[in-house]
């Protein structure tokens, strides 16, 4: 299968670096998927669960938004956190969605931190889908 050149960094650390046959994402407008030779693109990231399938298979994880560029089969993914499904303990995600689903239930979206929760609750989403 054809291959394009994969970067994944965070503000913290590069996460990979490689060939890839196909990434997936979650852009603001919906899931993407990126292949080799894919057309020169660059979008915002929404939180969600990413797949990078490389020639050893395939690997899930939790990106919690940030930026990605297409430009001469070179995809750069510049996330706000990005975590490999083994990294994510599934426990301490769970507690997370249900803290947030619980603080949603008293606030209406005029509350000046209601979008904060609401970006836990899908970081704890993301973290799941992408775990289990």
């Amino acid at each position: 299968m054809a291959v394009f050149t994969l970067e994944i960094v965070t503000p913290d650390r590069l996460i990979y670096e490689g060939e890839a046959e196909r990434l997936i994402v979650r852009g603001m407008t919906g899931d993407l998927c990126i292949l080799a030779h894919h057309i020169d693109y660059a979008t915002a990231l929404d939180p969600g669960e990413a797949s990078v399938v490389t020639a050893s298979g395939e690997r899930r994880a939790a990106c919690t938004g940030g930026m990605l560029s297409v430009h001469d089969n070179h995809v750069r993914l510049m996330a706000t956190t990005f975590e490999w499904e083994d990294e994510i303990d599934l426990n301490r995600a769970q507690r997370a969605k249900e803290a947030a689903e619980e603080q949603l239930k008293t606030m209406t979206a005029d509350d000046k931190n209601y979008a904060l929760v609401e970006a836990k609750l899908k970081r704890a989403l993301a973290r799941i889908r992408a775990k289990e």
